[in-house]
């Protein structure tokens, strides 16, 4: 029999006490003095608002003119009345300004009586959600009479229909309707038709009761055995014993005839408990029985890991290398003061030939204003009325003339603003160093899962970005522009702020040479085949087994997260610090894995569609399982940055490119072909396009950073991905039976309930690492068990059932 568990009952003097607790405590003499006053100001309220419907447009004038004693208004409450009113009715709500009168004069009187305040809030909380709602409803159908929704309900109405129609904002208003009857009144489907069923049992029991039933004295039996046959049925249970409701107990003494008809009414009414109360016995288990369910798994588990966390407290992934330090500030090179140089007759100078360029071709400038950047400066204008943005637009070869400047970009319109925007290169650009970024209070302090510091902005704000939102960041953009030192700005930045393991890097260079400085800090964040030498992958062909060995650990963490009844790798981690999760299933702590390619224009000219599809299967899934690409490739054209890549790449970012056709394949417009280059970039996430000056970061830099790193102390090996068996591995069908793994039958056994061939099911059911699974795996194929491989599908099974399975057996013994 399951025992029970009780609750000690929480200490209702303390819990009061603590909720009593108040900022303000004020006497009973304040509250009633002040209780009153609310009272009293809103039948005031309820005068000035009665007598503005009458004589409102008479006070009209003399609303204007409070000061002026000589001025005489019809308000019954007089001037301040007039004011009153004029404000919260005919500029603020109109007749729903009524309600305020109830929200006041309630507020005196709880004052008054001394009930605790806290029960007001949830009053004024709907009462103004009514006041808006009935604004806007009022300013929607009377239209012709702005005092009954109040200025306030007119712009919000004219507001809405701007934006969604009157159709649209008919639907918003009637959902609003709908949230007040539904939370407020507490009106829903079931207790509409619990209304309608409670109406027909009453009645059915009246007519069953009824003692002047065709035309006899008494009750009509025949009716009071159908109920009794449906109490009959009803059996609860009561820590594992049966209950059966007692039929008597609900029967109605009778004594005769006459005692009946002396008491018509009385008697039918003590009969109306008779079909009613099963129902409600079983609804309210509380009060008299204890429905006994069976403790379910997850309640055991989560008892235990709470014992876990108060006796270890969470788990901290960190331990492993507990006195790991992050690299200093000091380790970055200053390359500049920090500040900008502001060279006033520069931006005169500029602005003047703007403005002459613009007035050459009859374009008048209202107002013009500039943005000092590192490297750029944005000048933004606001043309006089009537002139045509595309014409500005048309303009840009022209005003780049004129200032002799190296290429401008005009923004027509700013998003978000009612400006039209000209970048103009400054003549002296400001490098952005590493230093000045990462040690900005917008990165130190950034609450993000993977933060990125890019660099600055026009306005000279670091930008800032989190790859785990992205999810995965496409670079591109013609040669020397700073790709690669935009690469490095992005590892480094992850370097500052994640610990070794809760980040590691997969690493693809085919240049061999731009990223082979993070060698040395490859035990601490590098992630590598578990056969490869080295963990940068510099040869092509390594490239397609690491990207499959990626899809496998894909895989293998989305049935981790299946198991966990997670949606995502942050509540499953944590959920693992919680120690929620068990070790011996296989649950383990995941870190997030950063793939960077710095070339993949060579990986698709060598390994085409096997390189594709595996990026594509990576991109389309891995965001929820802590996965995130970032490519980089200096030739943007179609073949490379194919429409399946783009799709699934929605970050991206764009340094100098040679044409208006590169722009647009990567950015989806054009923008890029005018940046000035060394760094100049422009950075999209699926919305607005924003230009940032990338942080400059050197060789020397990101060797004192991996140097640093290196010397600490560090894992056994890099971060092994599991180990990739290709469709052409060479299996030995021939095994000999002698040499099969001694977990081959319990193995076979776990495939067969299951029905599913795959390694990661043997490693989570019994606990191994992948390669002894895949062994496994290759002799139950030998063996006839399970089918050959499909790729990314689970293997099929040839053996349905346990008993299959043991005939098979008998017969190998039997050979």
């Amino acid at each position: 029999m399951a025992k029970t568990t009780k609750t000690a009952p929480l200490n209702k003097k303390n819990d009061t006490k603590s909720v009593d607790k108040t900022p303000l405590q004020l006497t009973k003499q304040h509250k009633i003095v002040l209780g009153s006053l609310l009272v009293l100001f809103s039948i005031a309220l309820l005068f000035a608002f009665v007598s503005f419907f009458i004589y409102g447009q008479q006070d009209q004038s003399a609303v204007q003119e409070l000061t002026n004693r000589s001025e005489t208004v019809q308000n019954w409450l007089g001037k301040f009345g007039a004011f009153l009113a004029d404000l919260l009715v005919y500029r603020g709500f109109g007749i729903a300004a009524f309600i305020f009168v109830r929200l006041f004069f309630l507020s005196g009187i709880y004052l008054v009586l001394g009930i605790p305040a806290r029960k007001l809030k949830n009053i004024w909380f709907w009462d103004l959600f009514v006041i808006i709602i009935l604004s806007v409803l009022f300013g929607f159908f009377a239209t012709s009479a702005p005092e009954l929704g109040g200025t306030i309900g007119y712009e919000l109405n004219l507001f809405l229909q701007d934006y969604i129609g009157k159709p649209g904002t008919l639907l918003i208003l009637f959902f609003g309707l709908i949230i007040y009857v539904i939370f407020k009144i507490k009106l829903s489907p079931e207790s509409i038709q619990s209304f309608f069923d409670t109406t027909k049992k009453e009645i059915k029991a009246v007519s069953i009761t009824n003692p002047l039933n065709n035309g006899k004295s008494g009750y009509n039996l025949e009716e009071f055995a159908v109920v009794e046959e449906e109490i009959d049925d009803i059996h609860l249970k009561k820590n594992g014993s049966q209950f059966e409701i007692n039929k008597e107990a609900l029967k109605p003494t009778i004594s005769n005839s006459s005692d009946i008809n002396r008491d018509p009414i009385a008697k039918p009414l003590a009969m109306e408990v008779t079909p009613m109360v099963a129902p409600e016995v079983i609804s309210n288990a509380d009060e008299s029985f204890v429905i006994e369910t069976a403790p379910e798994e997850d309640i055991i588990e989560e008892n235990l890991a709470s014992r876990l966390v108060a006796d270890f407290g969470l788990f901290d992934p960190t331990l492993d290398l507990s006195n790991y330090k992050f690299p200093t500030i000091d380790l970055l090179k200053e390359y500049s003061t920090g500040g900008i140089t502001i060279n006033q007759e520069e931006l005169e100078e500029n602005k003047n030939r703007i403005v002459d360029t613009l007035r050459n071709y009859k374009i008048e400038i209202a107002q013009i204003k500039a943005t000092v950047g590192p490297s750029v400066t944005l000048y933004e204008i606001v043309p006089e009325a009537g002139i045509r943005i595309s014409k500005i637009k048309s303009l840009e070869d022209d005003i780049a003339l004129s200032l002799s400047a190296l290429g401008i970009r005009i923004i027509a319109p700013i998003p978000g603003k009612g400006t039209i925007g000209i970048e103009v290169p400054n003549k002296n650009p400001t490098m952005v160093s590493m230093k000045s970024v990462i040690g900005s209070a917008k990165f130190q302090e950034a609450e993000m899962e993977l933060p990125i510091a890019l660099g600055k902005t026009i306005s000279n704000e670091t930008f800032v970005v989190d790859l785990a939102k992205m999810p995965h960041l496409l670079m591109a953009g013609a040669t020397g522009q700073g790709k690669s030192v935009g690469l490095n700005a992005v590892l480094t930045s992850l370097l500052y702020k994640k610990h070794p393991a809760e980040v590691k890097f997969v690493l693809v260079d085919p240049k061999k040479v731009e990223l082979t400085l993070f060698n040395k800090i490859e035990r601490h964040y590098l992630a590598k085949l578990p056969d490869m030498d080295d963990a940068i992958i510099t040869d092509n062909a390594k490239v397609v087994n690491t990207l499959n060995s990626l899809c496998v650990e894909m895989d293998n963490r989305y049935s981790l997260l299946k198991d966990a009844m997670v949606r995502n790798i942050k509540e499953y981690n944590d959920k693992f610090k919680a120690r929620k999760l068990n070790p011996e299933n296989g649950h383990r702590f995941l870190p997030y894995i950063v793939l960077v390619v710095d070339e993949f224009a060579d990986l698709i000219m060598t390994a085409g569609k096997e390189v594709e599809v595996p990026i594509a299967r990576l991109a389309q899934l891995a965001r929820a399982i802590g996965i995130h690409l970032i490519i980089a490739t200096q030739r943007p054209s179609v073949n490379v940055i194919t429409g399946l890549i783009k799709a699934n790449f929605p970050a991206r970012i764009a340094f100098r490119v040679t044409s208006k056709i590169d722009s647009r394949t990567i950015l989806d417009t054009q923008g890029a072909d005018q940046l000035i280059g060394r760094g100049d970039m422009l950075y999209t996430n699926g919305n607005d396009v924003v230009r940032v000056q990338c942080a400059f970061i050197d060789t020397p830099e990101v060797e004192k950073i991996t140097d640093f790193i290196g010397s600490q102390k560090a894992y056994a090996t890099a971060y092994l991905l599991p180990e990739f068996v290709g469709e052409e591995s060479g299996i030995n069908l021939d095994m000999d039976i002698s040499d099969r793994d001694t977990l081959f039958r319990e193995a076979a056994e776990i495939i067969v309930n299951a029905q599913q061939g795959s390694a990661s099911l043997l490693q989570r059911k019994l606990k191994l690492g992948y390669n002894r699974a895949g062994r496994l795996i290759d002799q139950l194929e030998a063996a006839g068990i399970v089918g050959p491989f499909e790729g990314s599908k689970a293997r099929s099974v040839n053996i349905l059932d346990m008993s299959s399975l043991d005939q098979f057996f008998n017969n190998e013994q039997n050979k």
